[in-house]
């Protein structure tokens, strides 16, 4: 089998993890493929005799894997999209990290989820991703968020009025922090922390979730995921930061976005077992009640 391994940073205590998996693909004679500036952080864990080689772009990616193994935490999933967009290879998120919403497989099952990804012993699900239509020049070919996209004030400055229209109706202006508009994926992200629903991966909707609403009637909105939203500015600063995911810029107040549903989704491998209300049970701690 062919595997790309994507990471970012490794700590120091999580090398002896990336050593077993090493030994375990040396061992299931799997073809390798990793991230350049991933590869000089981990070469030093390469059992003897065991190839790779590199890719550093989607194009390099493109066709040479079946599936790609994300190395950290959900921050390092975000960061793996632009590298899979719309090929359909599944990522399977190994969390090295903390809380690991999207990254599913501990460390301490690195071995049985390789077996099972070997024996074609899981499913994967469908994320929806948002894409920037306008402007179209902000992030290049990166405009595209699996989590959310953010219109936030700097924090050095005052509060923003934001107008928000969803398909071309206006809904809102928003005077606060900001506005973030989450996907079913992001909704246990940066949304969740906001006051906003959790949304069950598979929901055909978007929620737009006010940050610090200087009104408290304002509260987050779902809306169906073919809608497309317009946002604008308005305040006495001249410039907002934006956000997709992990991907940050400041931008005028004088420019719109639009925003609507991408023509592709990312496939999130699963383990045989493994749901969305289990995980959310689990990460949250829901029932850790002496009365259950």
């Amino acid at each position: 089998m062919n595997i790309a391994l994507f990471g970012k940073n490794l700590a120091p205590e999580n090398g002896v993890y990336m050593k077993q998996l090493f030994e375990l693909l040396h061992d299931k004679k799997c073809d390798l493929l990793i991230y350049a500036n991933f590869a000089e952080q981990v070469k030093t864990f390469l059992p003897n005799g065991l190839r790779f080689e590199t890719f550093a772009s989607y194009a390099d990616l493109k066709g040479r894997a079946e599936m790609l193994f994300s190395i950290g935490g959900d921050g390092t999933i975000l960061d793996a999209v632009p590298f899979v967009r719309d090929s359909g290879m599944p990522i399977l998120g190994i969390n090295l990290g903390r809380l690991g919403f999207l990254s599913s497989v501990p460390k301490n099952e690195i071995q049985a989820a390789l077996d099972n990804v070997l024996a074609g012993r899981f499913t994967t699900e469908r994320r929806t991703l948002l894409e920037l239509v306008s402007p179209d020049d902000v992030f290049g070919e990166v405009k595209y968020a699996l989590n959310e996209l953010n219109v936030i004030r700097n924090p050095e400055h005052s509060l923003l009025a934001i107008k928000v229209w969803v398909d071309d109706k206006f809904l809102n202006t928003y005077w606060g922090d900001g506005i973030l508009l989450a996907t079913p994926t992001g909704s246990t992200a940066y949304s969740l922390s906001a006051g906003g629903p959790i949304l069950a991966p598979n929901a055909h909707d978007f929620v737009i979730t006010p940050i610090a609403a200087h009104n408290l009637t304002v509260r987050p909105v779902v809306i169906p995921d073919d809608s497309e939203v317009r946002i604008s500015v308005e305040g006495r600063e001249k410039q907002f930061v934006f956000s997709m995911d992990s991907h940050t810029c400041a931008l005028p107040t004088s420019v719109e976005l639009v925003v609507r549903k991408a023509g592709f989704c990312i496939n999130l491998a699963r383990m045989e077992g493994d749901d969305f209300f289990s995980t959310i049970r689990n990460k949250l701690m829901w029932g850790k009640d002496n009365r259950n």
